[in-house]
């Protein structure tokens, strides 16, 4: 399966897609595309030393979001892209272009939703004192942080924890399930019903991701 990578940062989420996924033979995905909307992004270093095409659209330079969200697709399409995939994309896709490749459009946030959505959930979960919070693959949907949920591992807020602590082991366990669930939807064992995901076969163990 082709895939593009949509990243506003550094790409860590990218690099984890890459060295589990990409460039392997025996995994069937390919990334197709690395997109971001700033031209200084980390994502697009890893994207240039992988040997992937690689663009920027910026939406300073479109007169409205939804000709911005038409430029990135028009990107995709040149690129024979069959699922999108966001890590760290920093722009809100517009309804159009969220309904245009509903079911191929996933997402990965770092918290268990629907608590602790937007921007800053691995803050907010610091402020709120929970004990647990976590990472949510989801697909996208026209709300922000809204899709139905394909996967979540939690993790444990130690008392001593900081927003950076935390952040470093949230990461660590994104960086295994982002792969693992694009891996289950290339091989087809992922199905959207309404809200509702199904997934063919008990091999995927997300449990053993949590730390």
């Amino acid at each position: 399966m082709r895939i593009a990578v949509l990243a506003s940062g550094s790409g860590t989420n990218l690099q984890a897609l890459i060295d589990t996924l990409h460039l392997s033979e025996s995994e069937p995905v390919h990334i197709a595309l690395v997109l971001s909307d700033r031209p200084s992004a980390g994502a697009l270093r890893r994207a240039r030393e992988a040997g992937i095409p690689r663009e920027v659209v910026s939406a300073r330079e479109y007169a409205t979001r939804d000709a911005f969200d038409e430029a990135i697709g028009a990107s995709l399409d040149a690129h024979g892209v069959q699922l999108v995939v966001l890590a760290g994309f920093m722009m809100i896709l517009q309804p159009a272009f969220v309904r245009r490749f509903a079911g191929r459009l996933l997402n990965i946030h770092p918290a268990l939703l629907p608590a602790f959505a937007g921007a800053d959930g691995i803050g907010d979960a610091i402020r709120y004192g929970v004990k647990v919070t976590g990472v949510t693959v989801h697909f996208v949907d026209e709300g922000v942080d809204t899709g139905p949920v394909v996967a979540q591992v939690p993790v444990f807020v130690q008392a001593d924890d900081t927003e950076e602590t935390l952040a470093e082991r949230i990461h660590a366990v994104e960086h295994r399930l982002y792969p693992a669930v694009v891996r289950a939807v290339a091989q087809g064992r992922v199905r959207l019903e309404g809200r509702r995901v199904r997934l063919d076969s008990g091999e995927i163990r997300w449990d053993v991701i949590a730390t």
